[in-house]
């Protein structure tokens, strides 16, 4: 066989974790490990909600050969020179997991490589691109009939998250509850998100003293700069409610957020944490790729948008969360946009997107403490509520399978080559 480059294109911190990670690993299983054969490559574009860490995290997947920043993208679109002059194969297959779908076209014609997309929800360019993989059938109705052998349904990848071994341990027997908290990974949402999401589980220990509270801590965020949104001196969004601070301590290898009221909330950093989160009997989140996560493992969750500082929340993407990070005035924007945002909004978590119902609590507004602990305790007191919104979930999420569909389609695009 003529070695083969595929080249994966992909950009924010989501989908280098939930789809970037199962998708190589297919195209292994299905193409061999031999890179002298098959050299898989990773090429990131900018994020608005990017930390600089994806690239690290690319290249800690063992399928993957190399990785290049997204700081070094545009000079790679535009003039094709990479920043450590990568060699390329003749034949190639661009892979697009994440960006925008027009970049695949551009690389993919000044490479001379097939073009394989993932499309959630929309997809573009269908003459200028080889092939796509869509996440639902809806994608695919909306294409001309001329275009229709390109588009194959794969499903969700995120639905690879409920795959695989459950390696976490409750430890303390089969009646304990187990409660996610997913702050975010950014600054404009953990400021508000560490103080709120924490003081909501305080107030829950209060009637069940036995539950277990876990943080998966985002393989972009290090543990001092959570704990620093935990402590008001250092945070003073914390005073907006009534939250008096956490210190990270460690308990035989473990590291513990521990409040001053005395929750213990257990900071995993294991990832990604499918297996944690398929065990939680419900999670707190604030809006954005937690909420796919959550939705395509079927957990239950309560989603956060508090507006107690309106110009907290500067993670939009595009022209958007450009204007609300400019310096000096992007205070301002921002609180602009939140402002126009909660007048229009629309439906937020991605699972009651892709309803088009409200399956999971979305909460915006000055939200309490108590009042949100009062809302989970309810679905506490009443498991059958948890199991209708399980129920729920499972139905509105795509097919399994969905990164091996993708690998195959990819072979399939090798063997057209006939090399």
């Amino acid at each position: 066989m003529t070695p083969v480059d595929i080249l994966i294109l992909s950009n924010g911190p989501g989908e280098v974790t939930t789809w970037v990670r199962p998708v190589v690993k297919a195209l292994r299983e299905i193409l061999g490990n031999n890179s002298e054969k098959i050299r898989i490559s990773v090429v990131l574009s900018p994020c608005p909600n990017a930390s600089g860490k994806e690239a690290n995290i690319a290249l800690s997947y063992p399928e993957v050969n190399r990785v290049q920043s997204a700081e070094n993208f545009f000079s790679f679109l535009l003039w094709g020179k990479t920043a450590e002059n990568w060699d390329w194969r003749k034949h190639g297959v661009i892979v697009f997991l994440g960006g925008d779908q027009f970049f695949p076209v551009v690389i993919g014609k000044r490479l001379g490589y097939k073009t394989v997309v993932y499309a959630e929800w929309d997809a573009r360019w269908h003459n200028l691109i080889d092939r796509f993989g869509v996440m639902k059938s809806e994608v695919a109705a909306k294409v001309s009939p001329k275009y229709a052998d390109k588009f194959t349904v794969v499903g969700d990848l995120m639905t690879e998250a409920s795959l695989g071994n459950r390696e976490y341990e409750v430890g303390n027997g089969g009646g304990t509850h187990i409660i996610g908290i997913l702050p975010g990974s950014k600054a404009s949402k953990l400021a508000q998100g560490v103080p709120l999401t924490i003081a909501i589980a305080e107030y829950i220990s209060l009637k069940y003293p036995q539950t277990k509270f876990v943080i998966p801590v985002a393989p972009t965020l290090d543990l001092q700069t959570l704990e620093s949104f935990a402590n008001p001196k250092t945070n003073p969004v914390a005073n907006y409610f009534d939250f008096q601070g956490g210190s990270l301590v460690t308990e035989n290898n473990t590291q513990i957020l521990q409040t001053v009221k005395g929750l213990r909330v257990e900071l995993y950093q294991k990832h990604p944490a499918h297996d944690l989160l398929s065990q939680c009997s419900i999670c707190l989140t604030t809006v954005g790729a937690n909420t796919a996560e959550l939705g395509s493992l079927g957990v239950p969750m309560v989603v956060l948008l508090p507006t107690q500082q309106l110009d907290a929340m500067r993670s939009w993407d595009g022209y958007l969360g450009i204007l609300a990070n400019l310096p000096g005035v992007g205070s301002g924007f921002a609180k602009l946009i939140n402002w126009w945002f909660l007048r229009k909004k629309g439906l937020l978590a991605w699972p009651n997107i892709w309803a088009q119902s409200e399956i999971v609590p979305e909460l915006v507004g000055k939200l309490q403490p108590q009042e949100v602990a009062n809302l989970v305790l309810d679905y506490l007191d009443n498991p059958e509520k948890l199991a209708q919104i399980r129920n729920k979930l499972r139905k509105v999420r795509g097919e399994t399978g969905a990164a091996t569909k993708l690998a195959n389609i990819v072979q399939e695009e090798i063997l057209k080559l006939g090399i």
